[in-house]
């Protein structure tokens, strides 16, 4: 089986704010990560012209549009991440999940509050996708973009 590698960018932080998911949010991204055949699950979140990168530590969203080149290779920028490495165990299923929003570029200020409306049906549409069938096994390689 081959497996494709997507390249993403982190960029330097601007700012971090913590901040939390829902848990049938949290809970959902971790479905999709166990189907995965890899490390990391991709979901594209469409409307908003982002996909979606899901690892046991964080769900990075990524410029669909936003490309890049550094160091001789290419891959899309990352935009905004929630840091889910230092959540601690749930007394309820139904708990809060709390996460650091990593902000990457200006302007995104927004972004976080849209994608709690926006990502959930990615999701829907994800899972709906996977039934029919398995998709393209992918691997996510994120490279940090320090400008110099």
């Amino acid at each position: 089986m081959r497996i494709d590698t997507e390249v993403f960018f982190r960029p330097e932080e601007i700012r971090r704010e913590a901040s939390s998911i829902r848990a049938d949010l949290f809970n959902r991204c971790r479905k999709a990560l166990a189907r995965s055949v890899t490390d990391c699950a991709f979901v594209p979140v469409r409307s908003m012209q982002l996909l979606a990168v899901i690892t046991r530590d964080e769900v990075i969203f990524v410029d669909n549009l936003g490309y890049a080149v550094h160091e001789g290779r290419g891959g899309r920028l990352i935009m905004l991440a929630w840091d889910l490495s230092k959540r601690e165990p749930r007394d309820s299923l139904n708990d809060p999940i709390p996460v650091e929003i990593l902000y990457f570029h200006e302007n995104t200020n927004d972004l976080h509050a849209r994608l709690m409306s926006e990502f959930p049906p990615a999701l829907d549409r994800q899972e709906k996708y996977e039934r029919a069938g398995p998709g393209r096994p992918e691997r996510a390689e994120i490279v940090p973009l320090r400008r110099h």
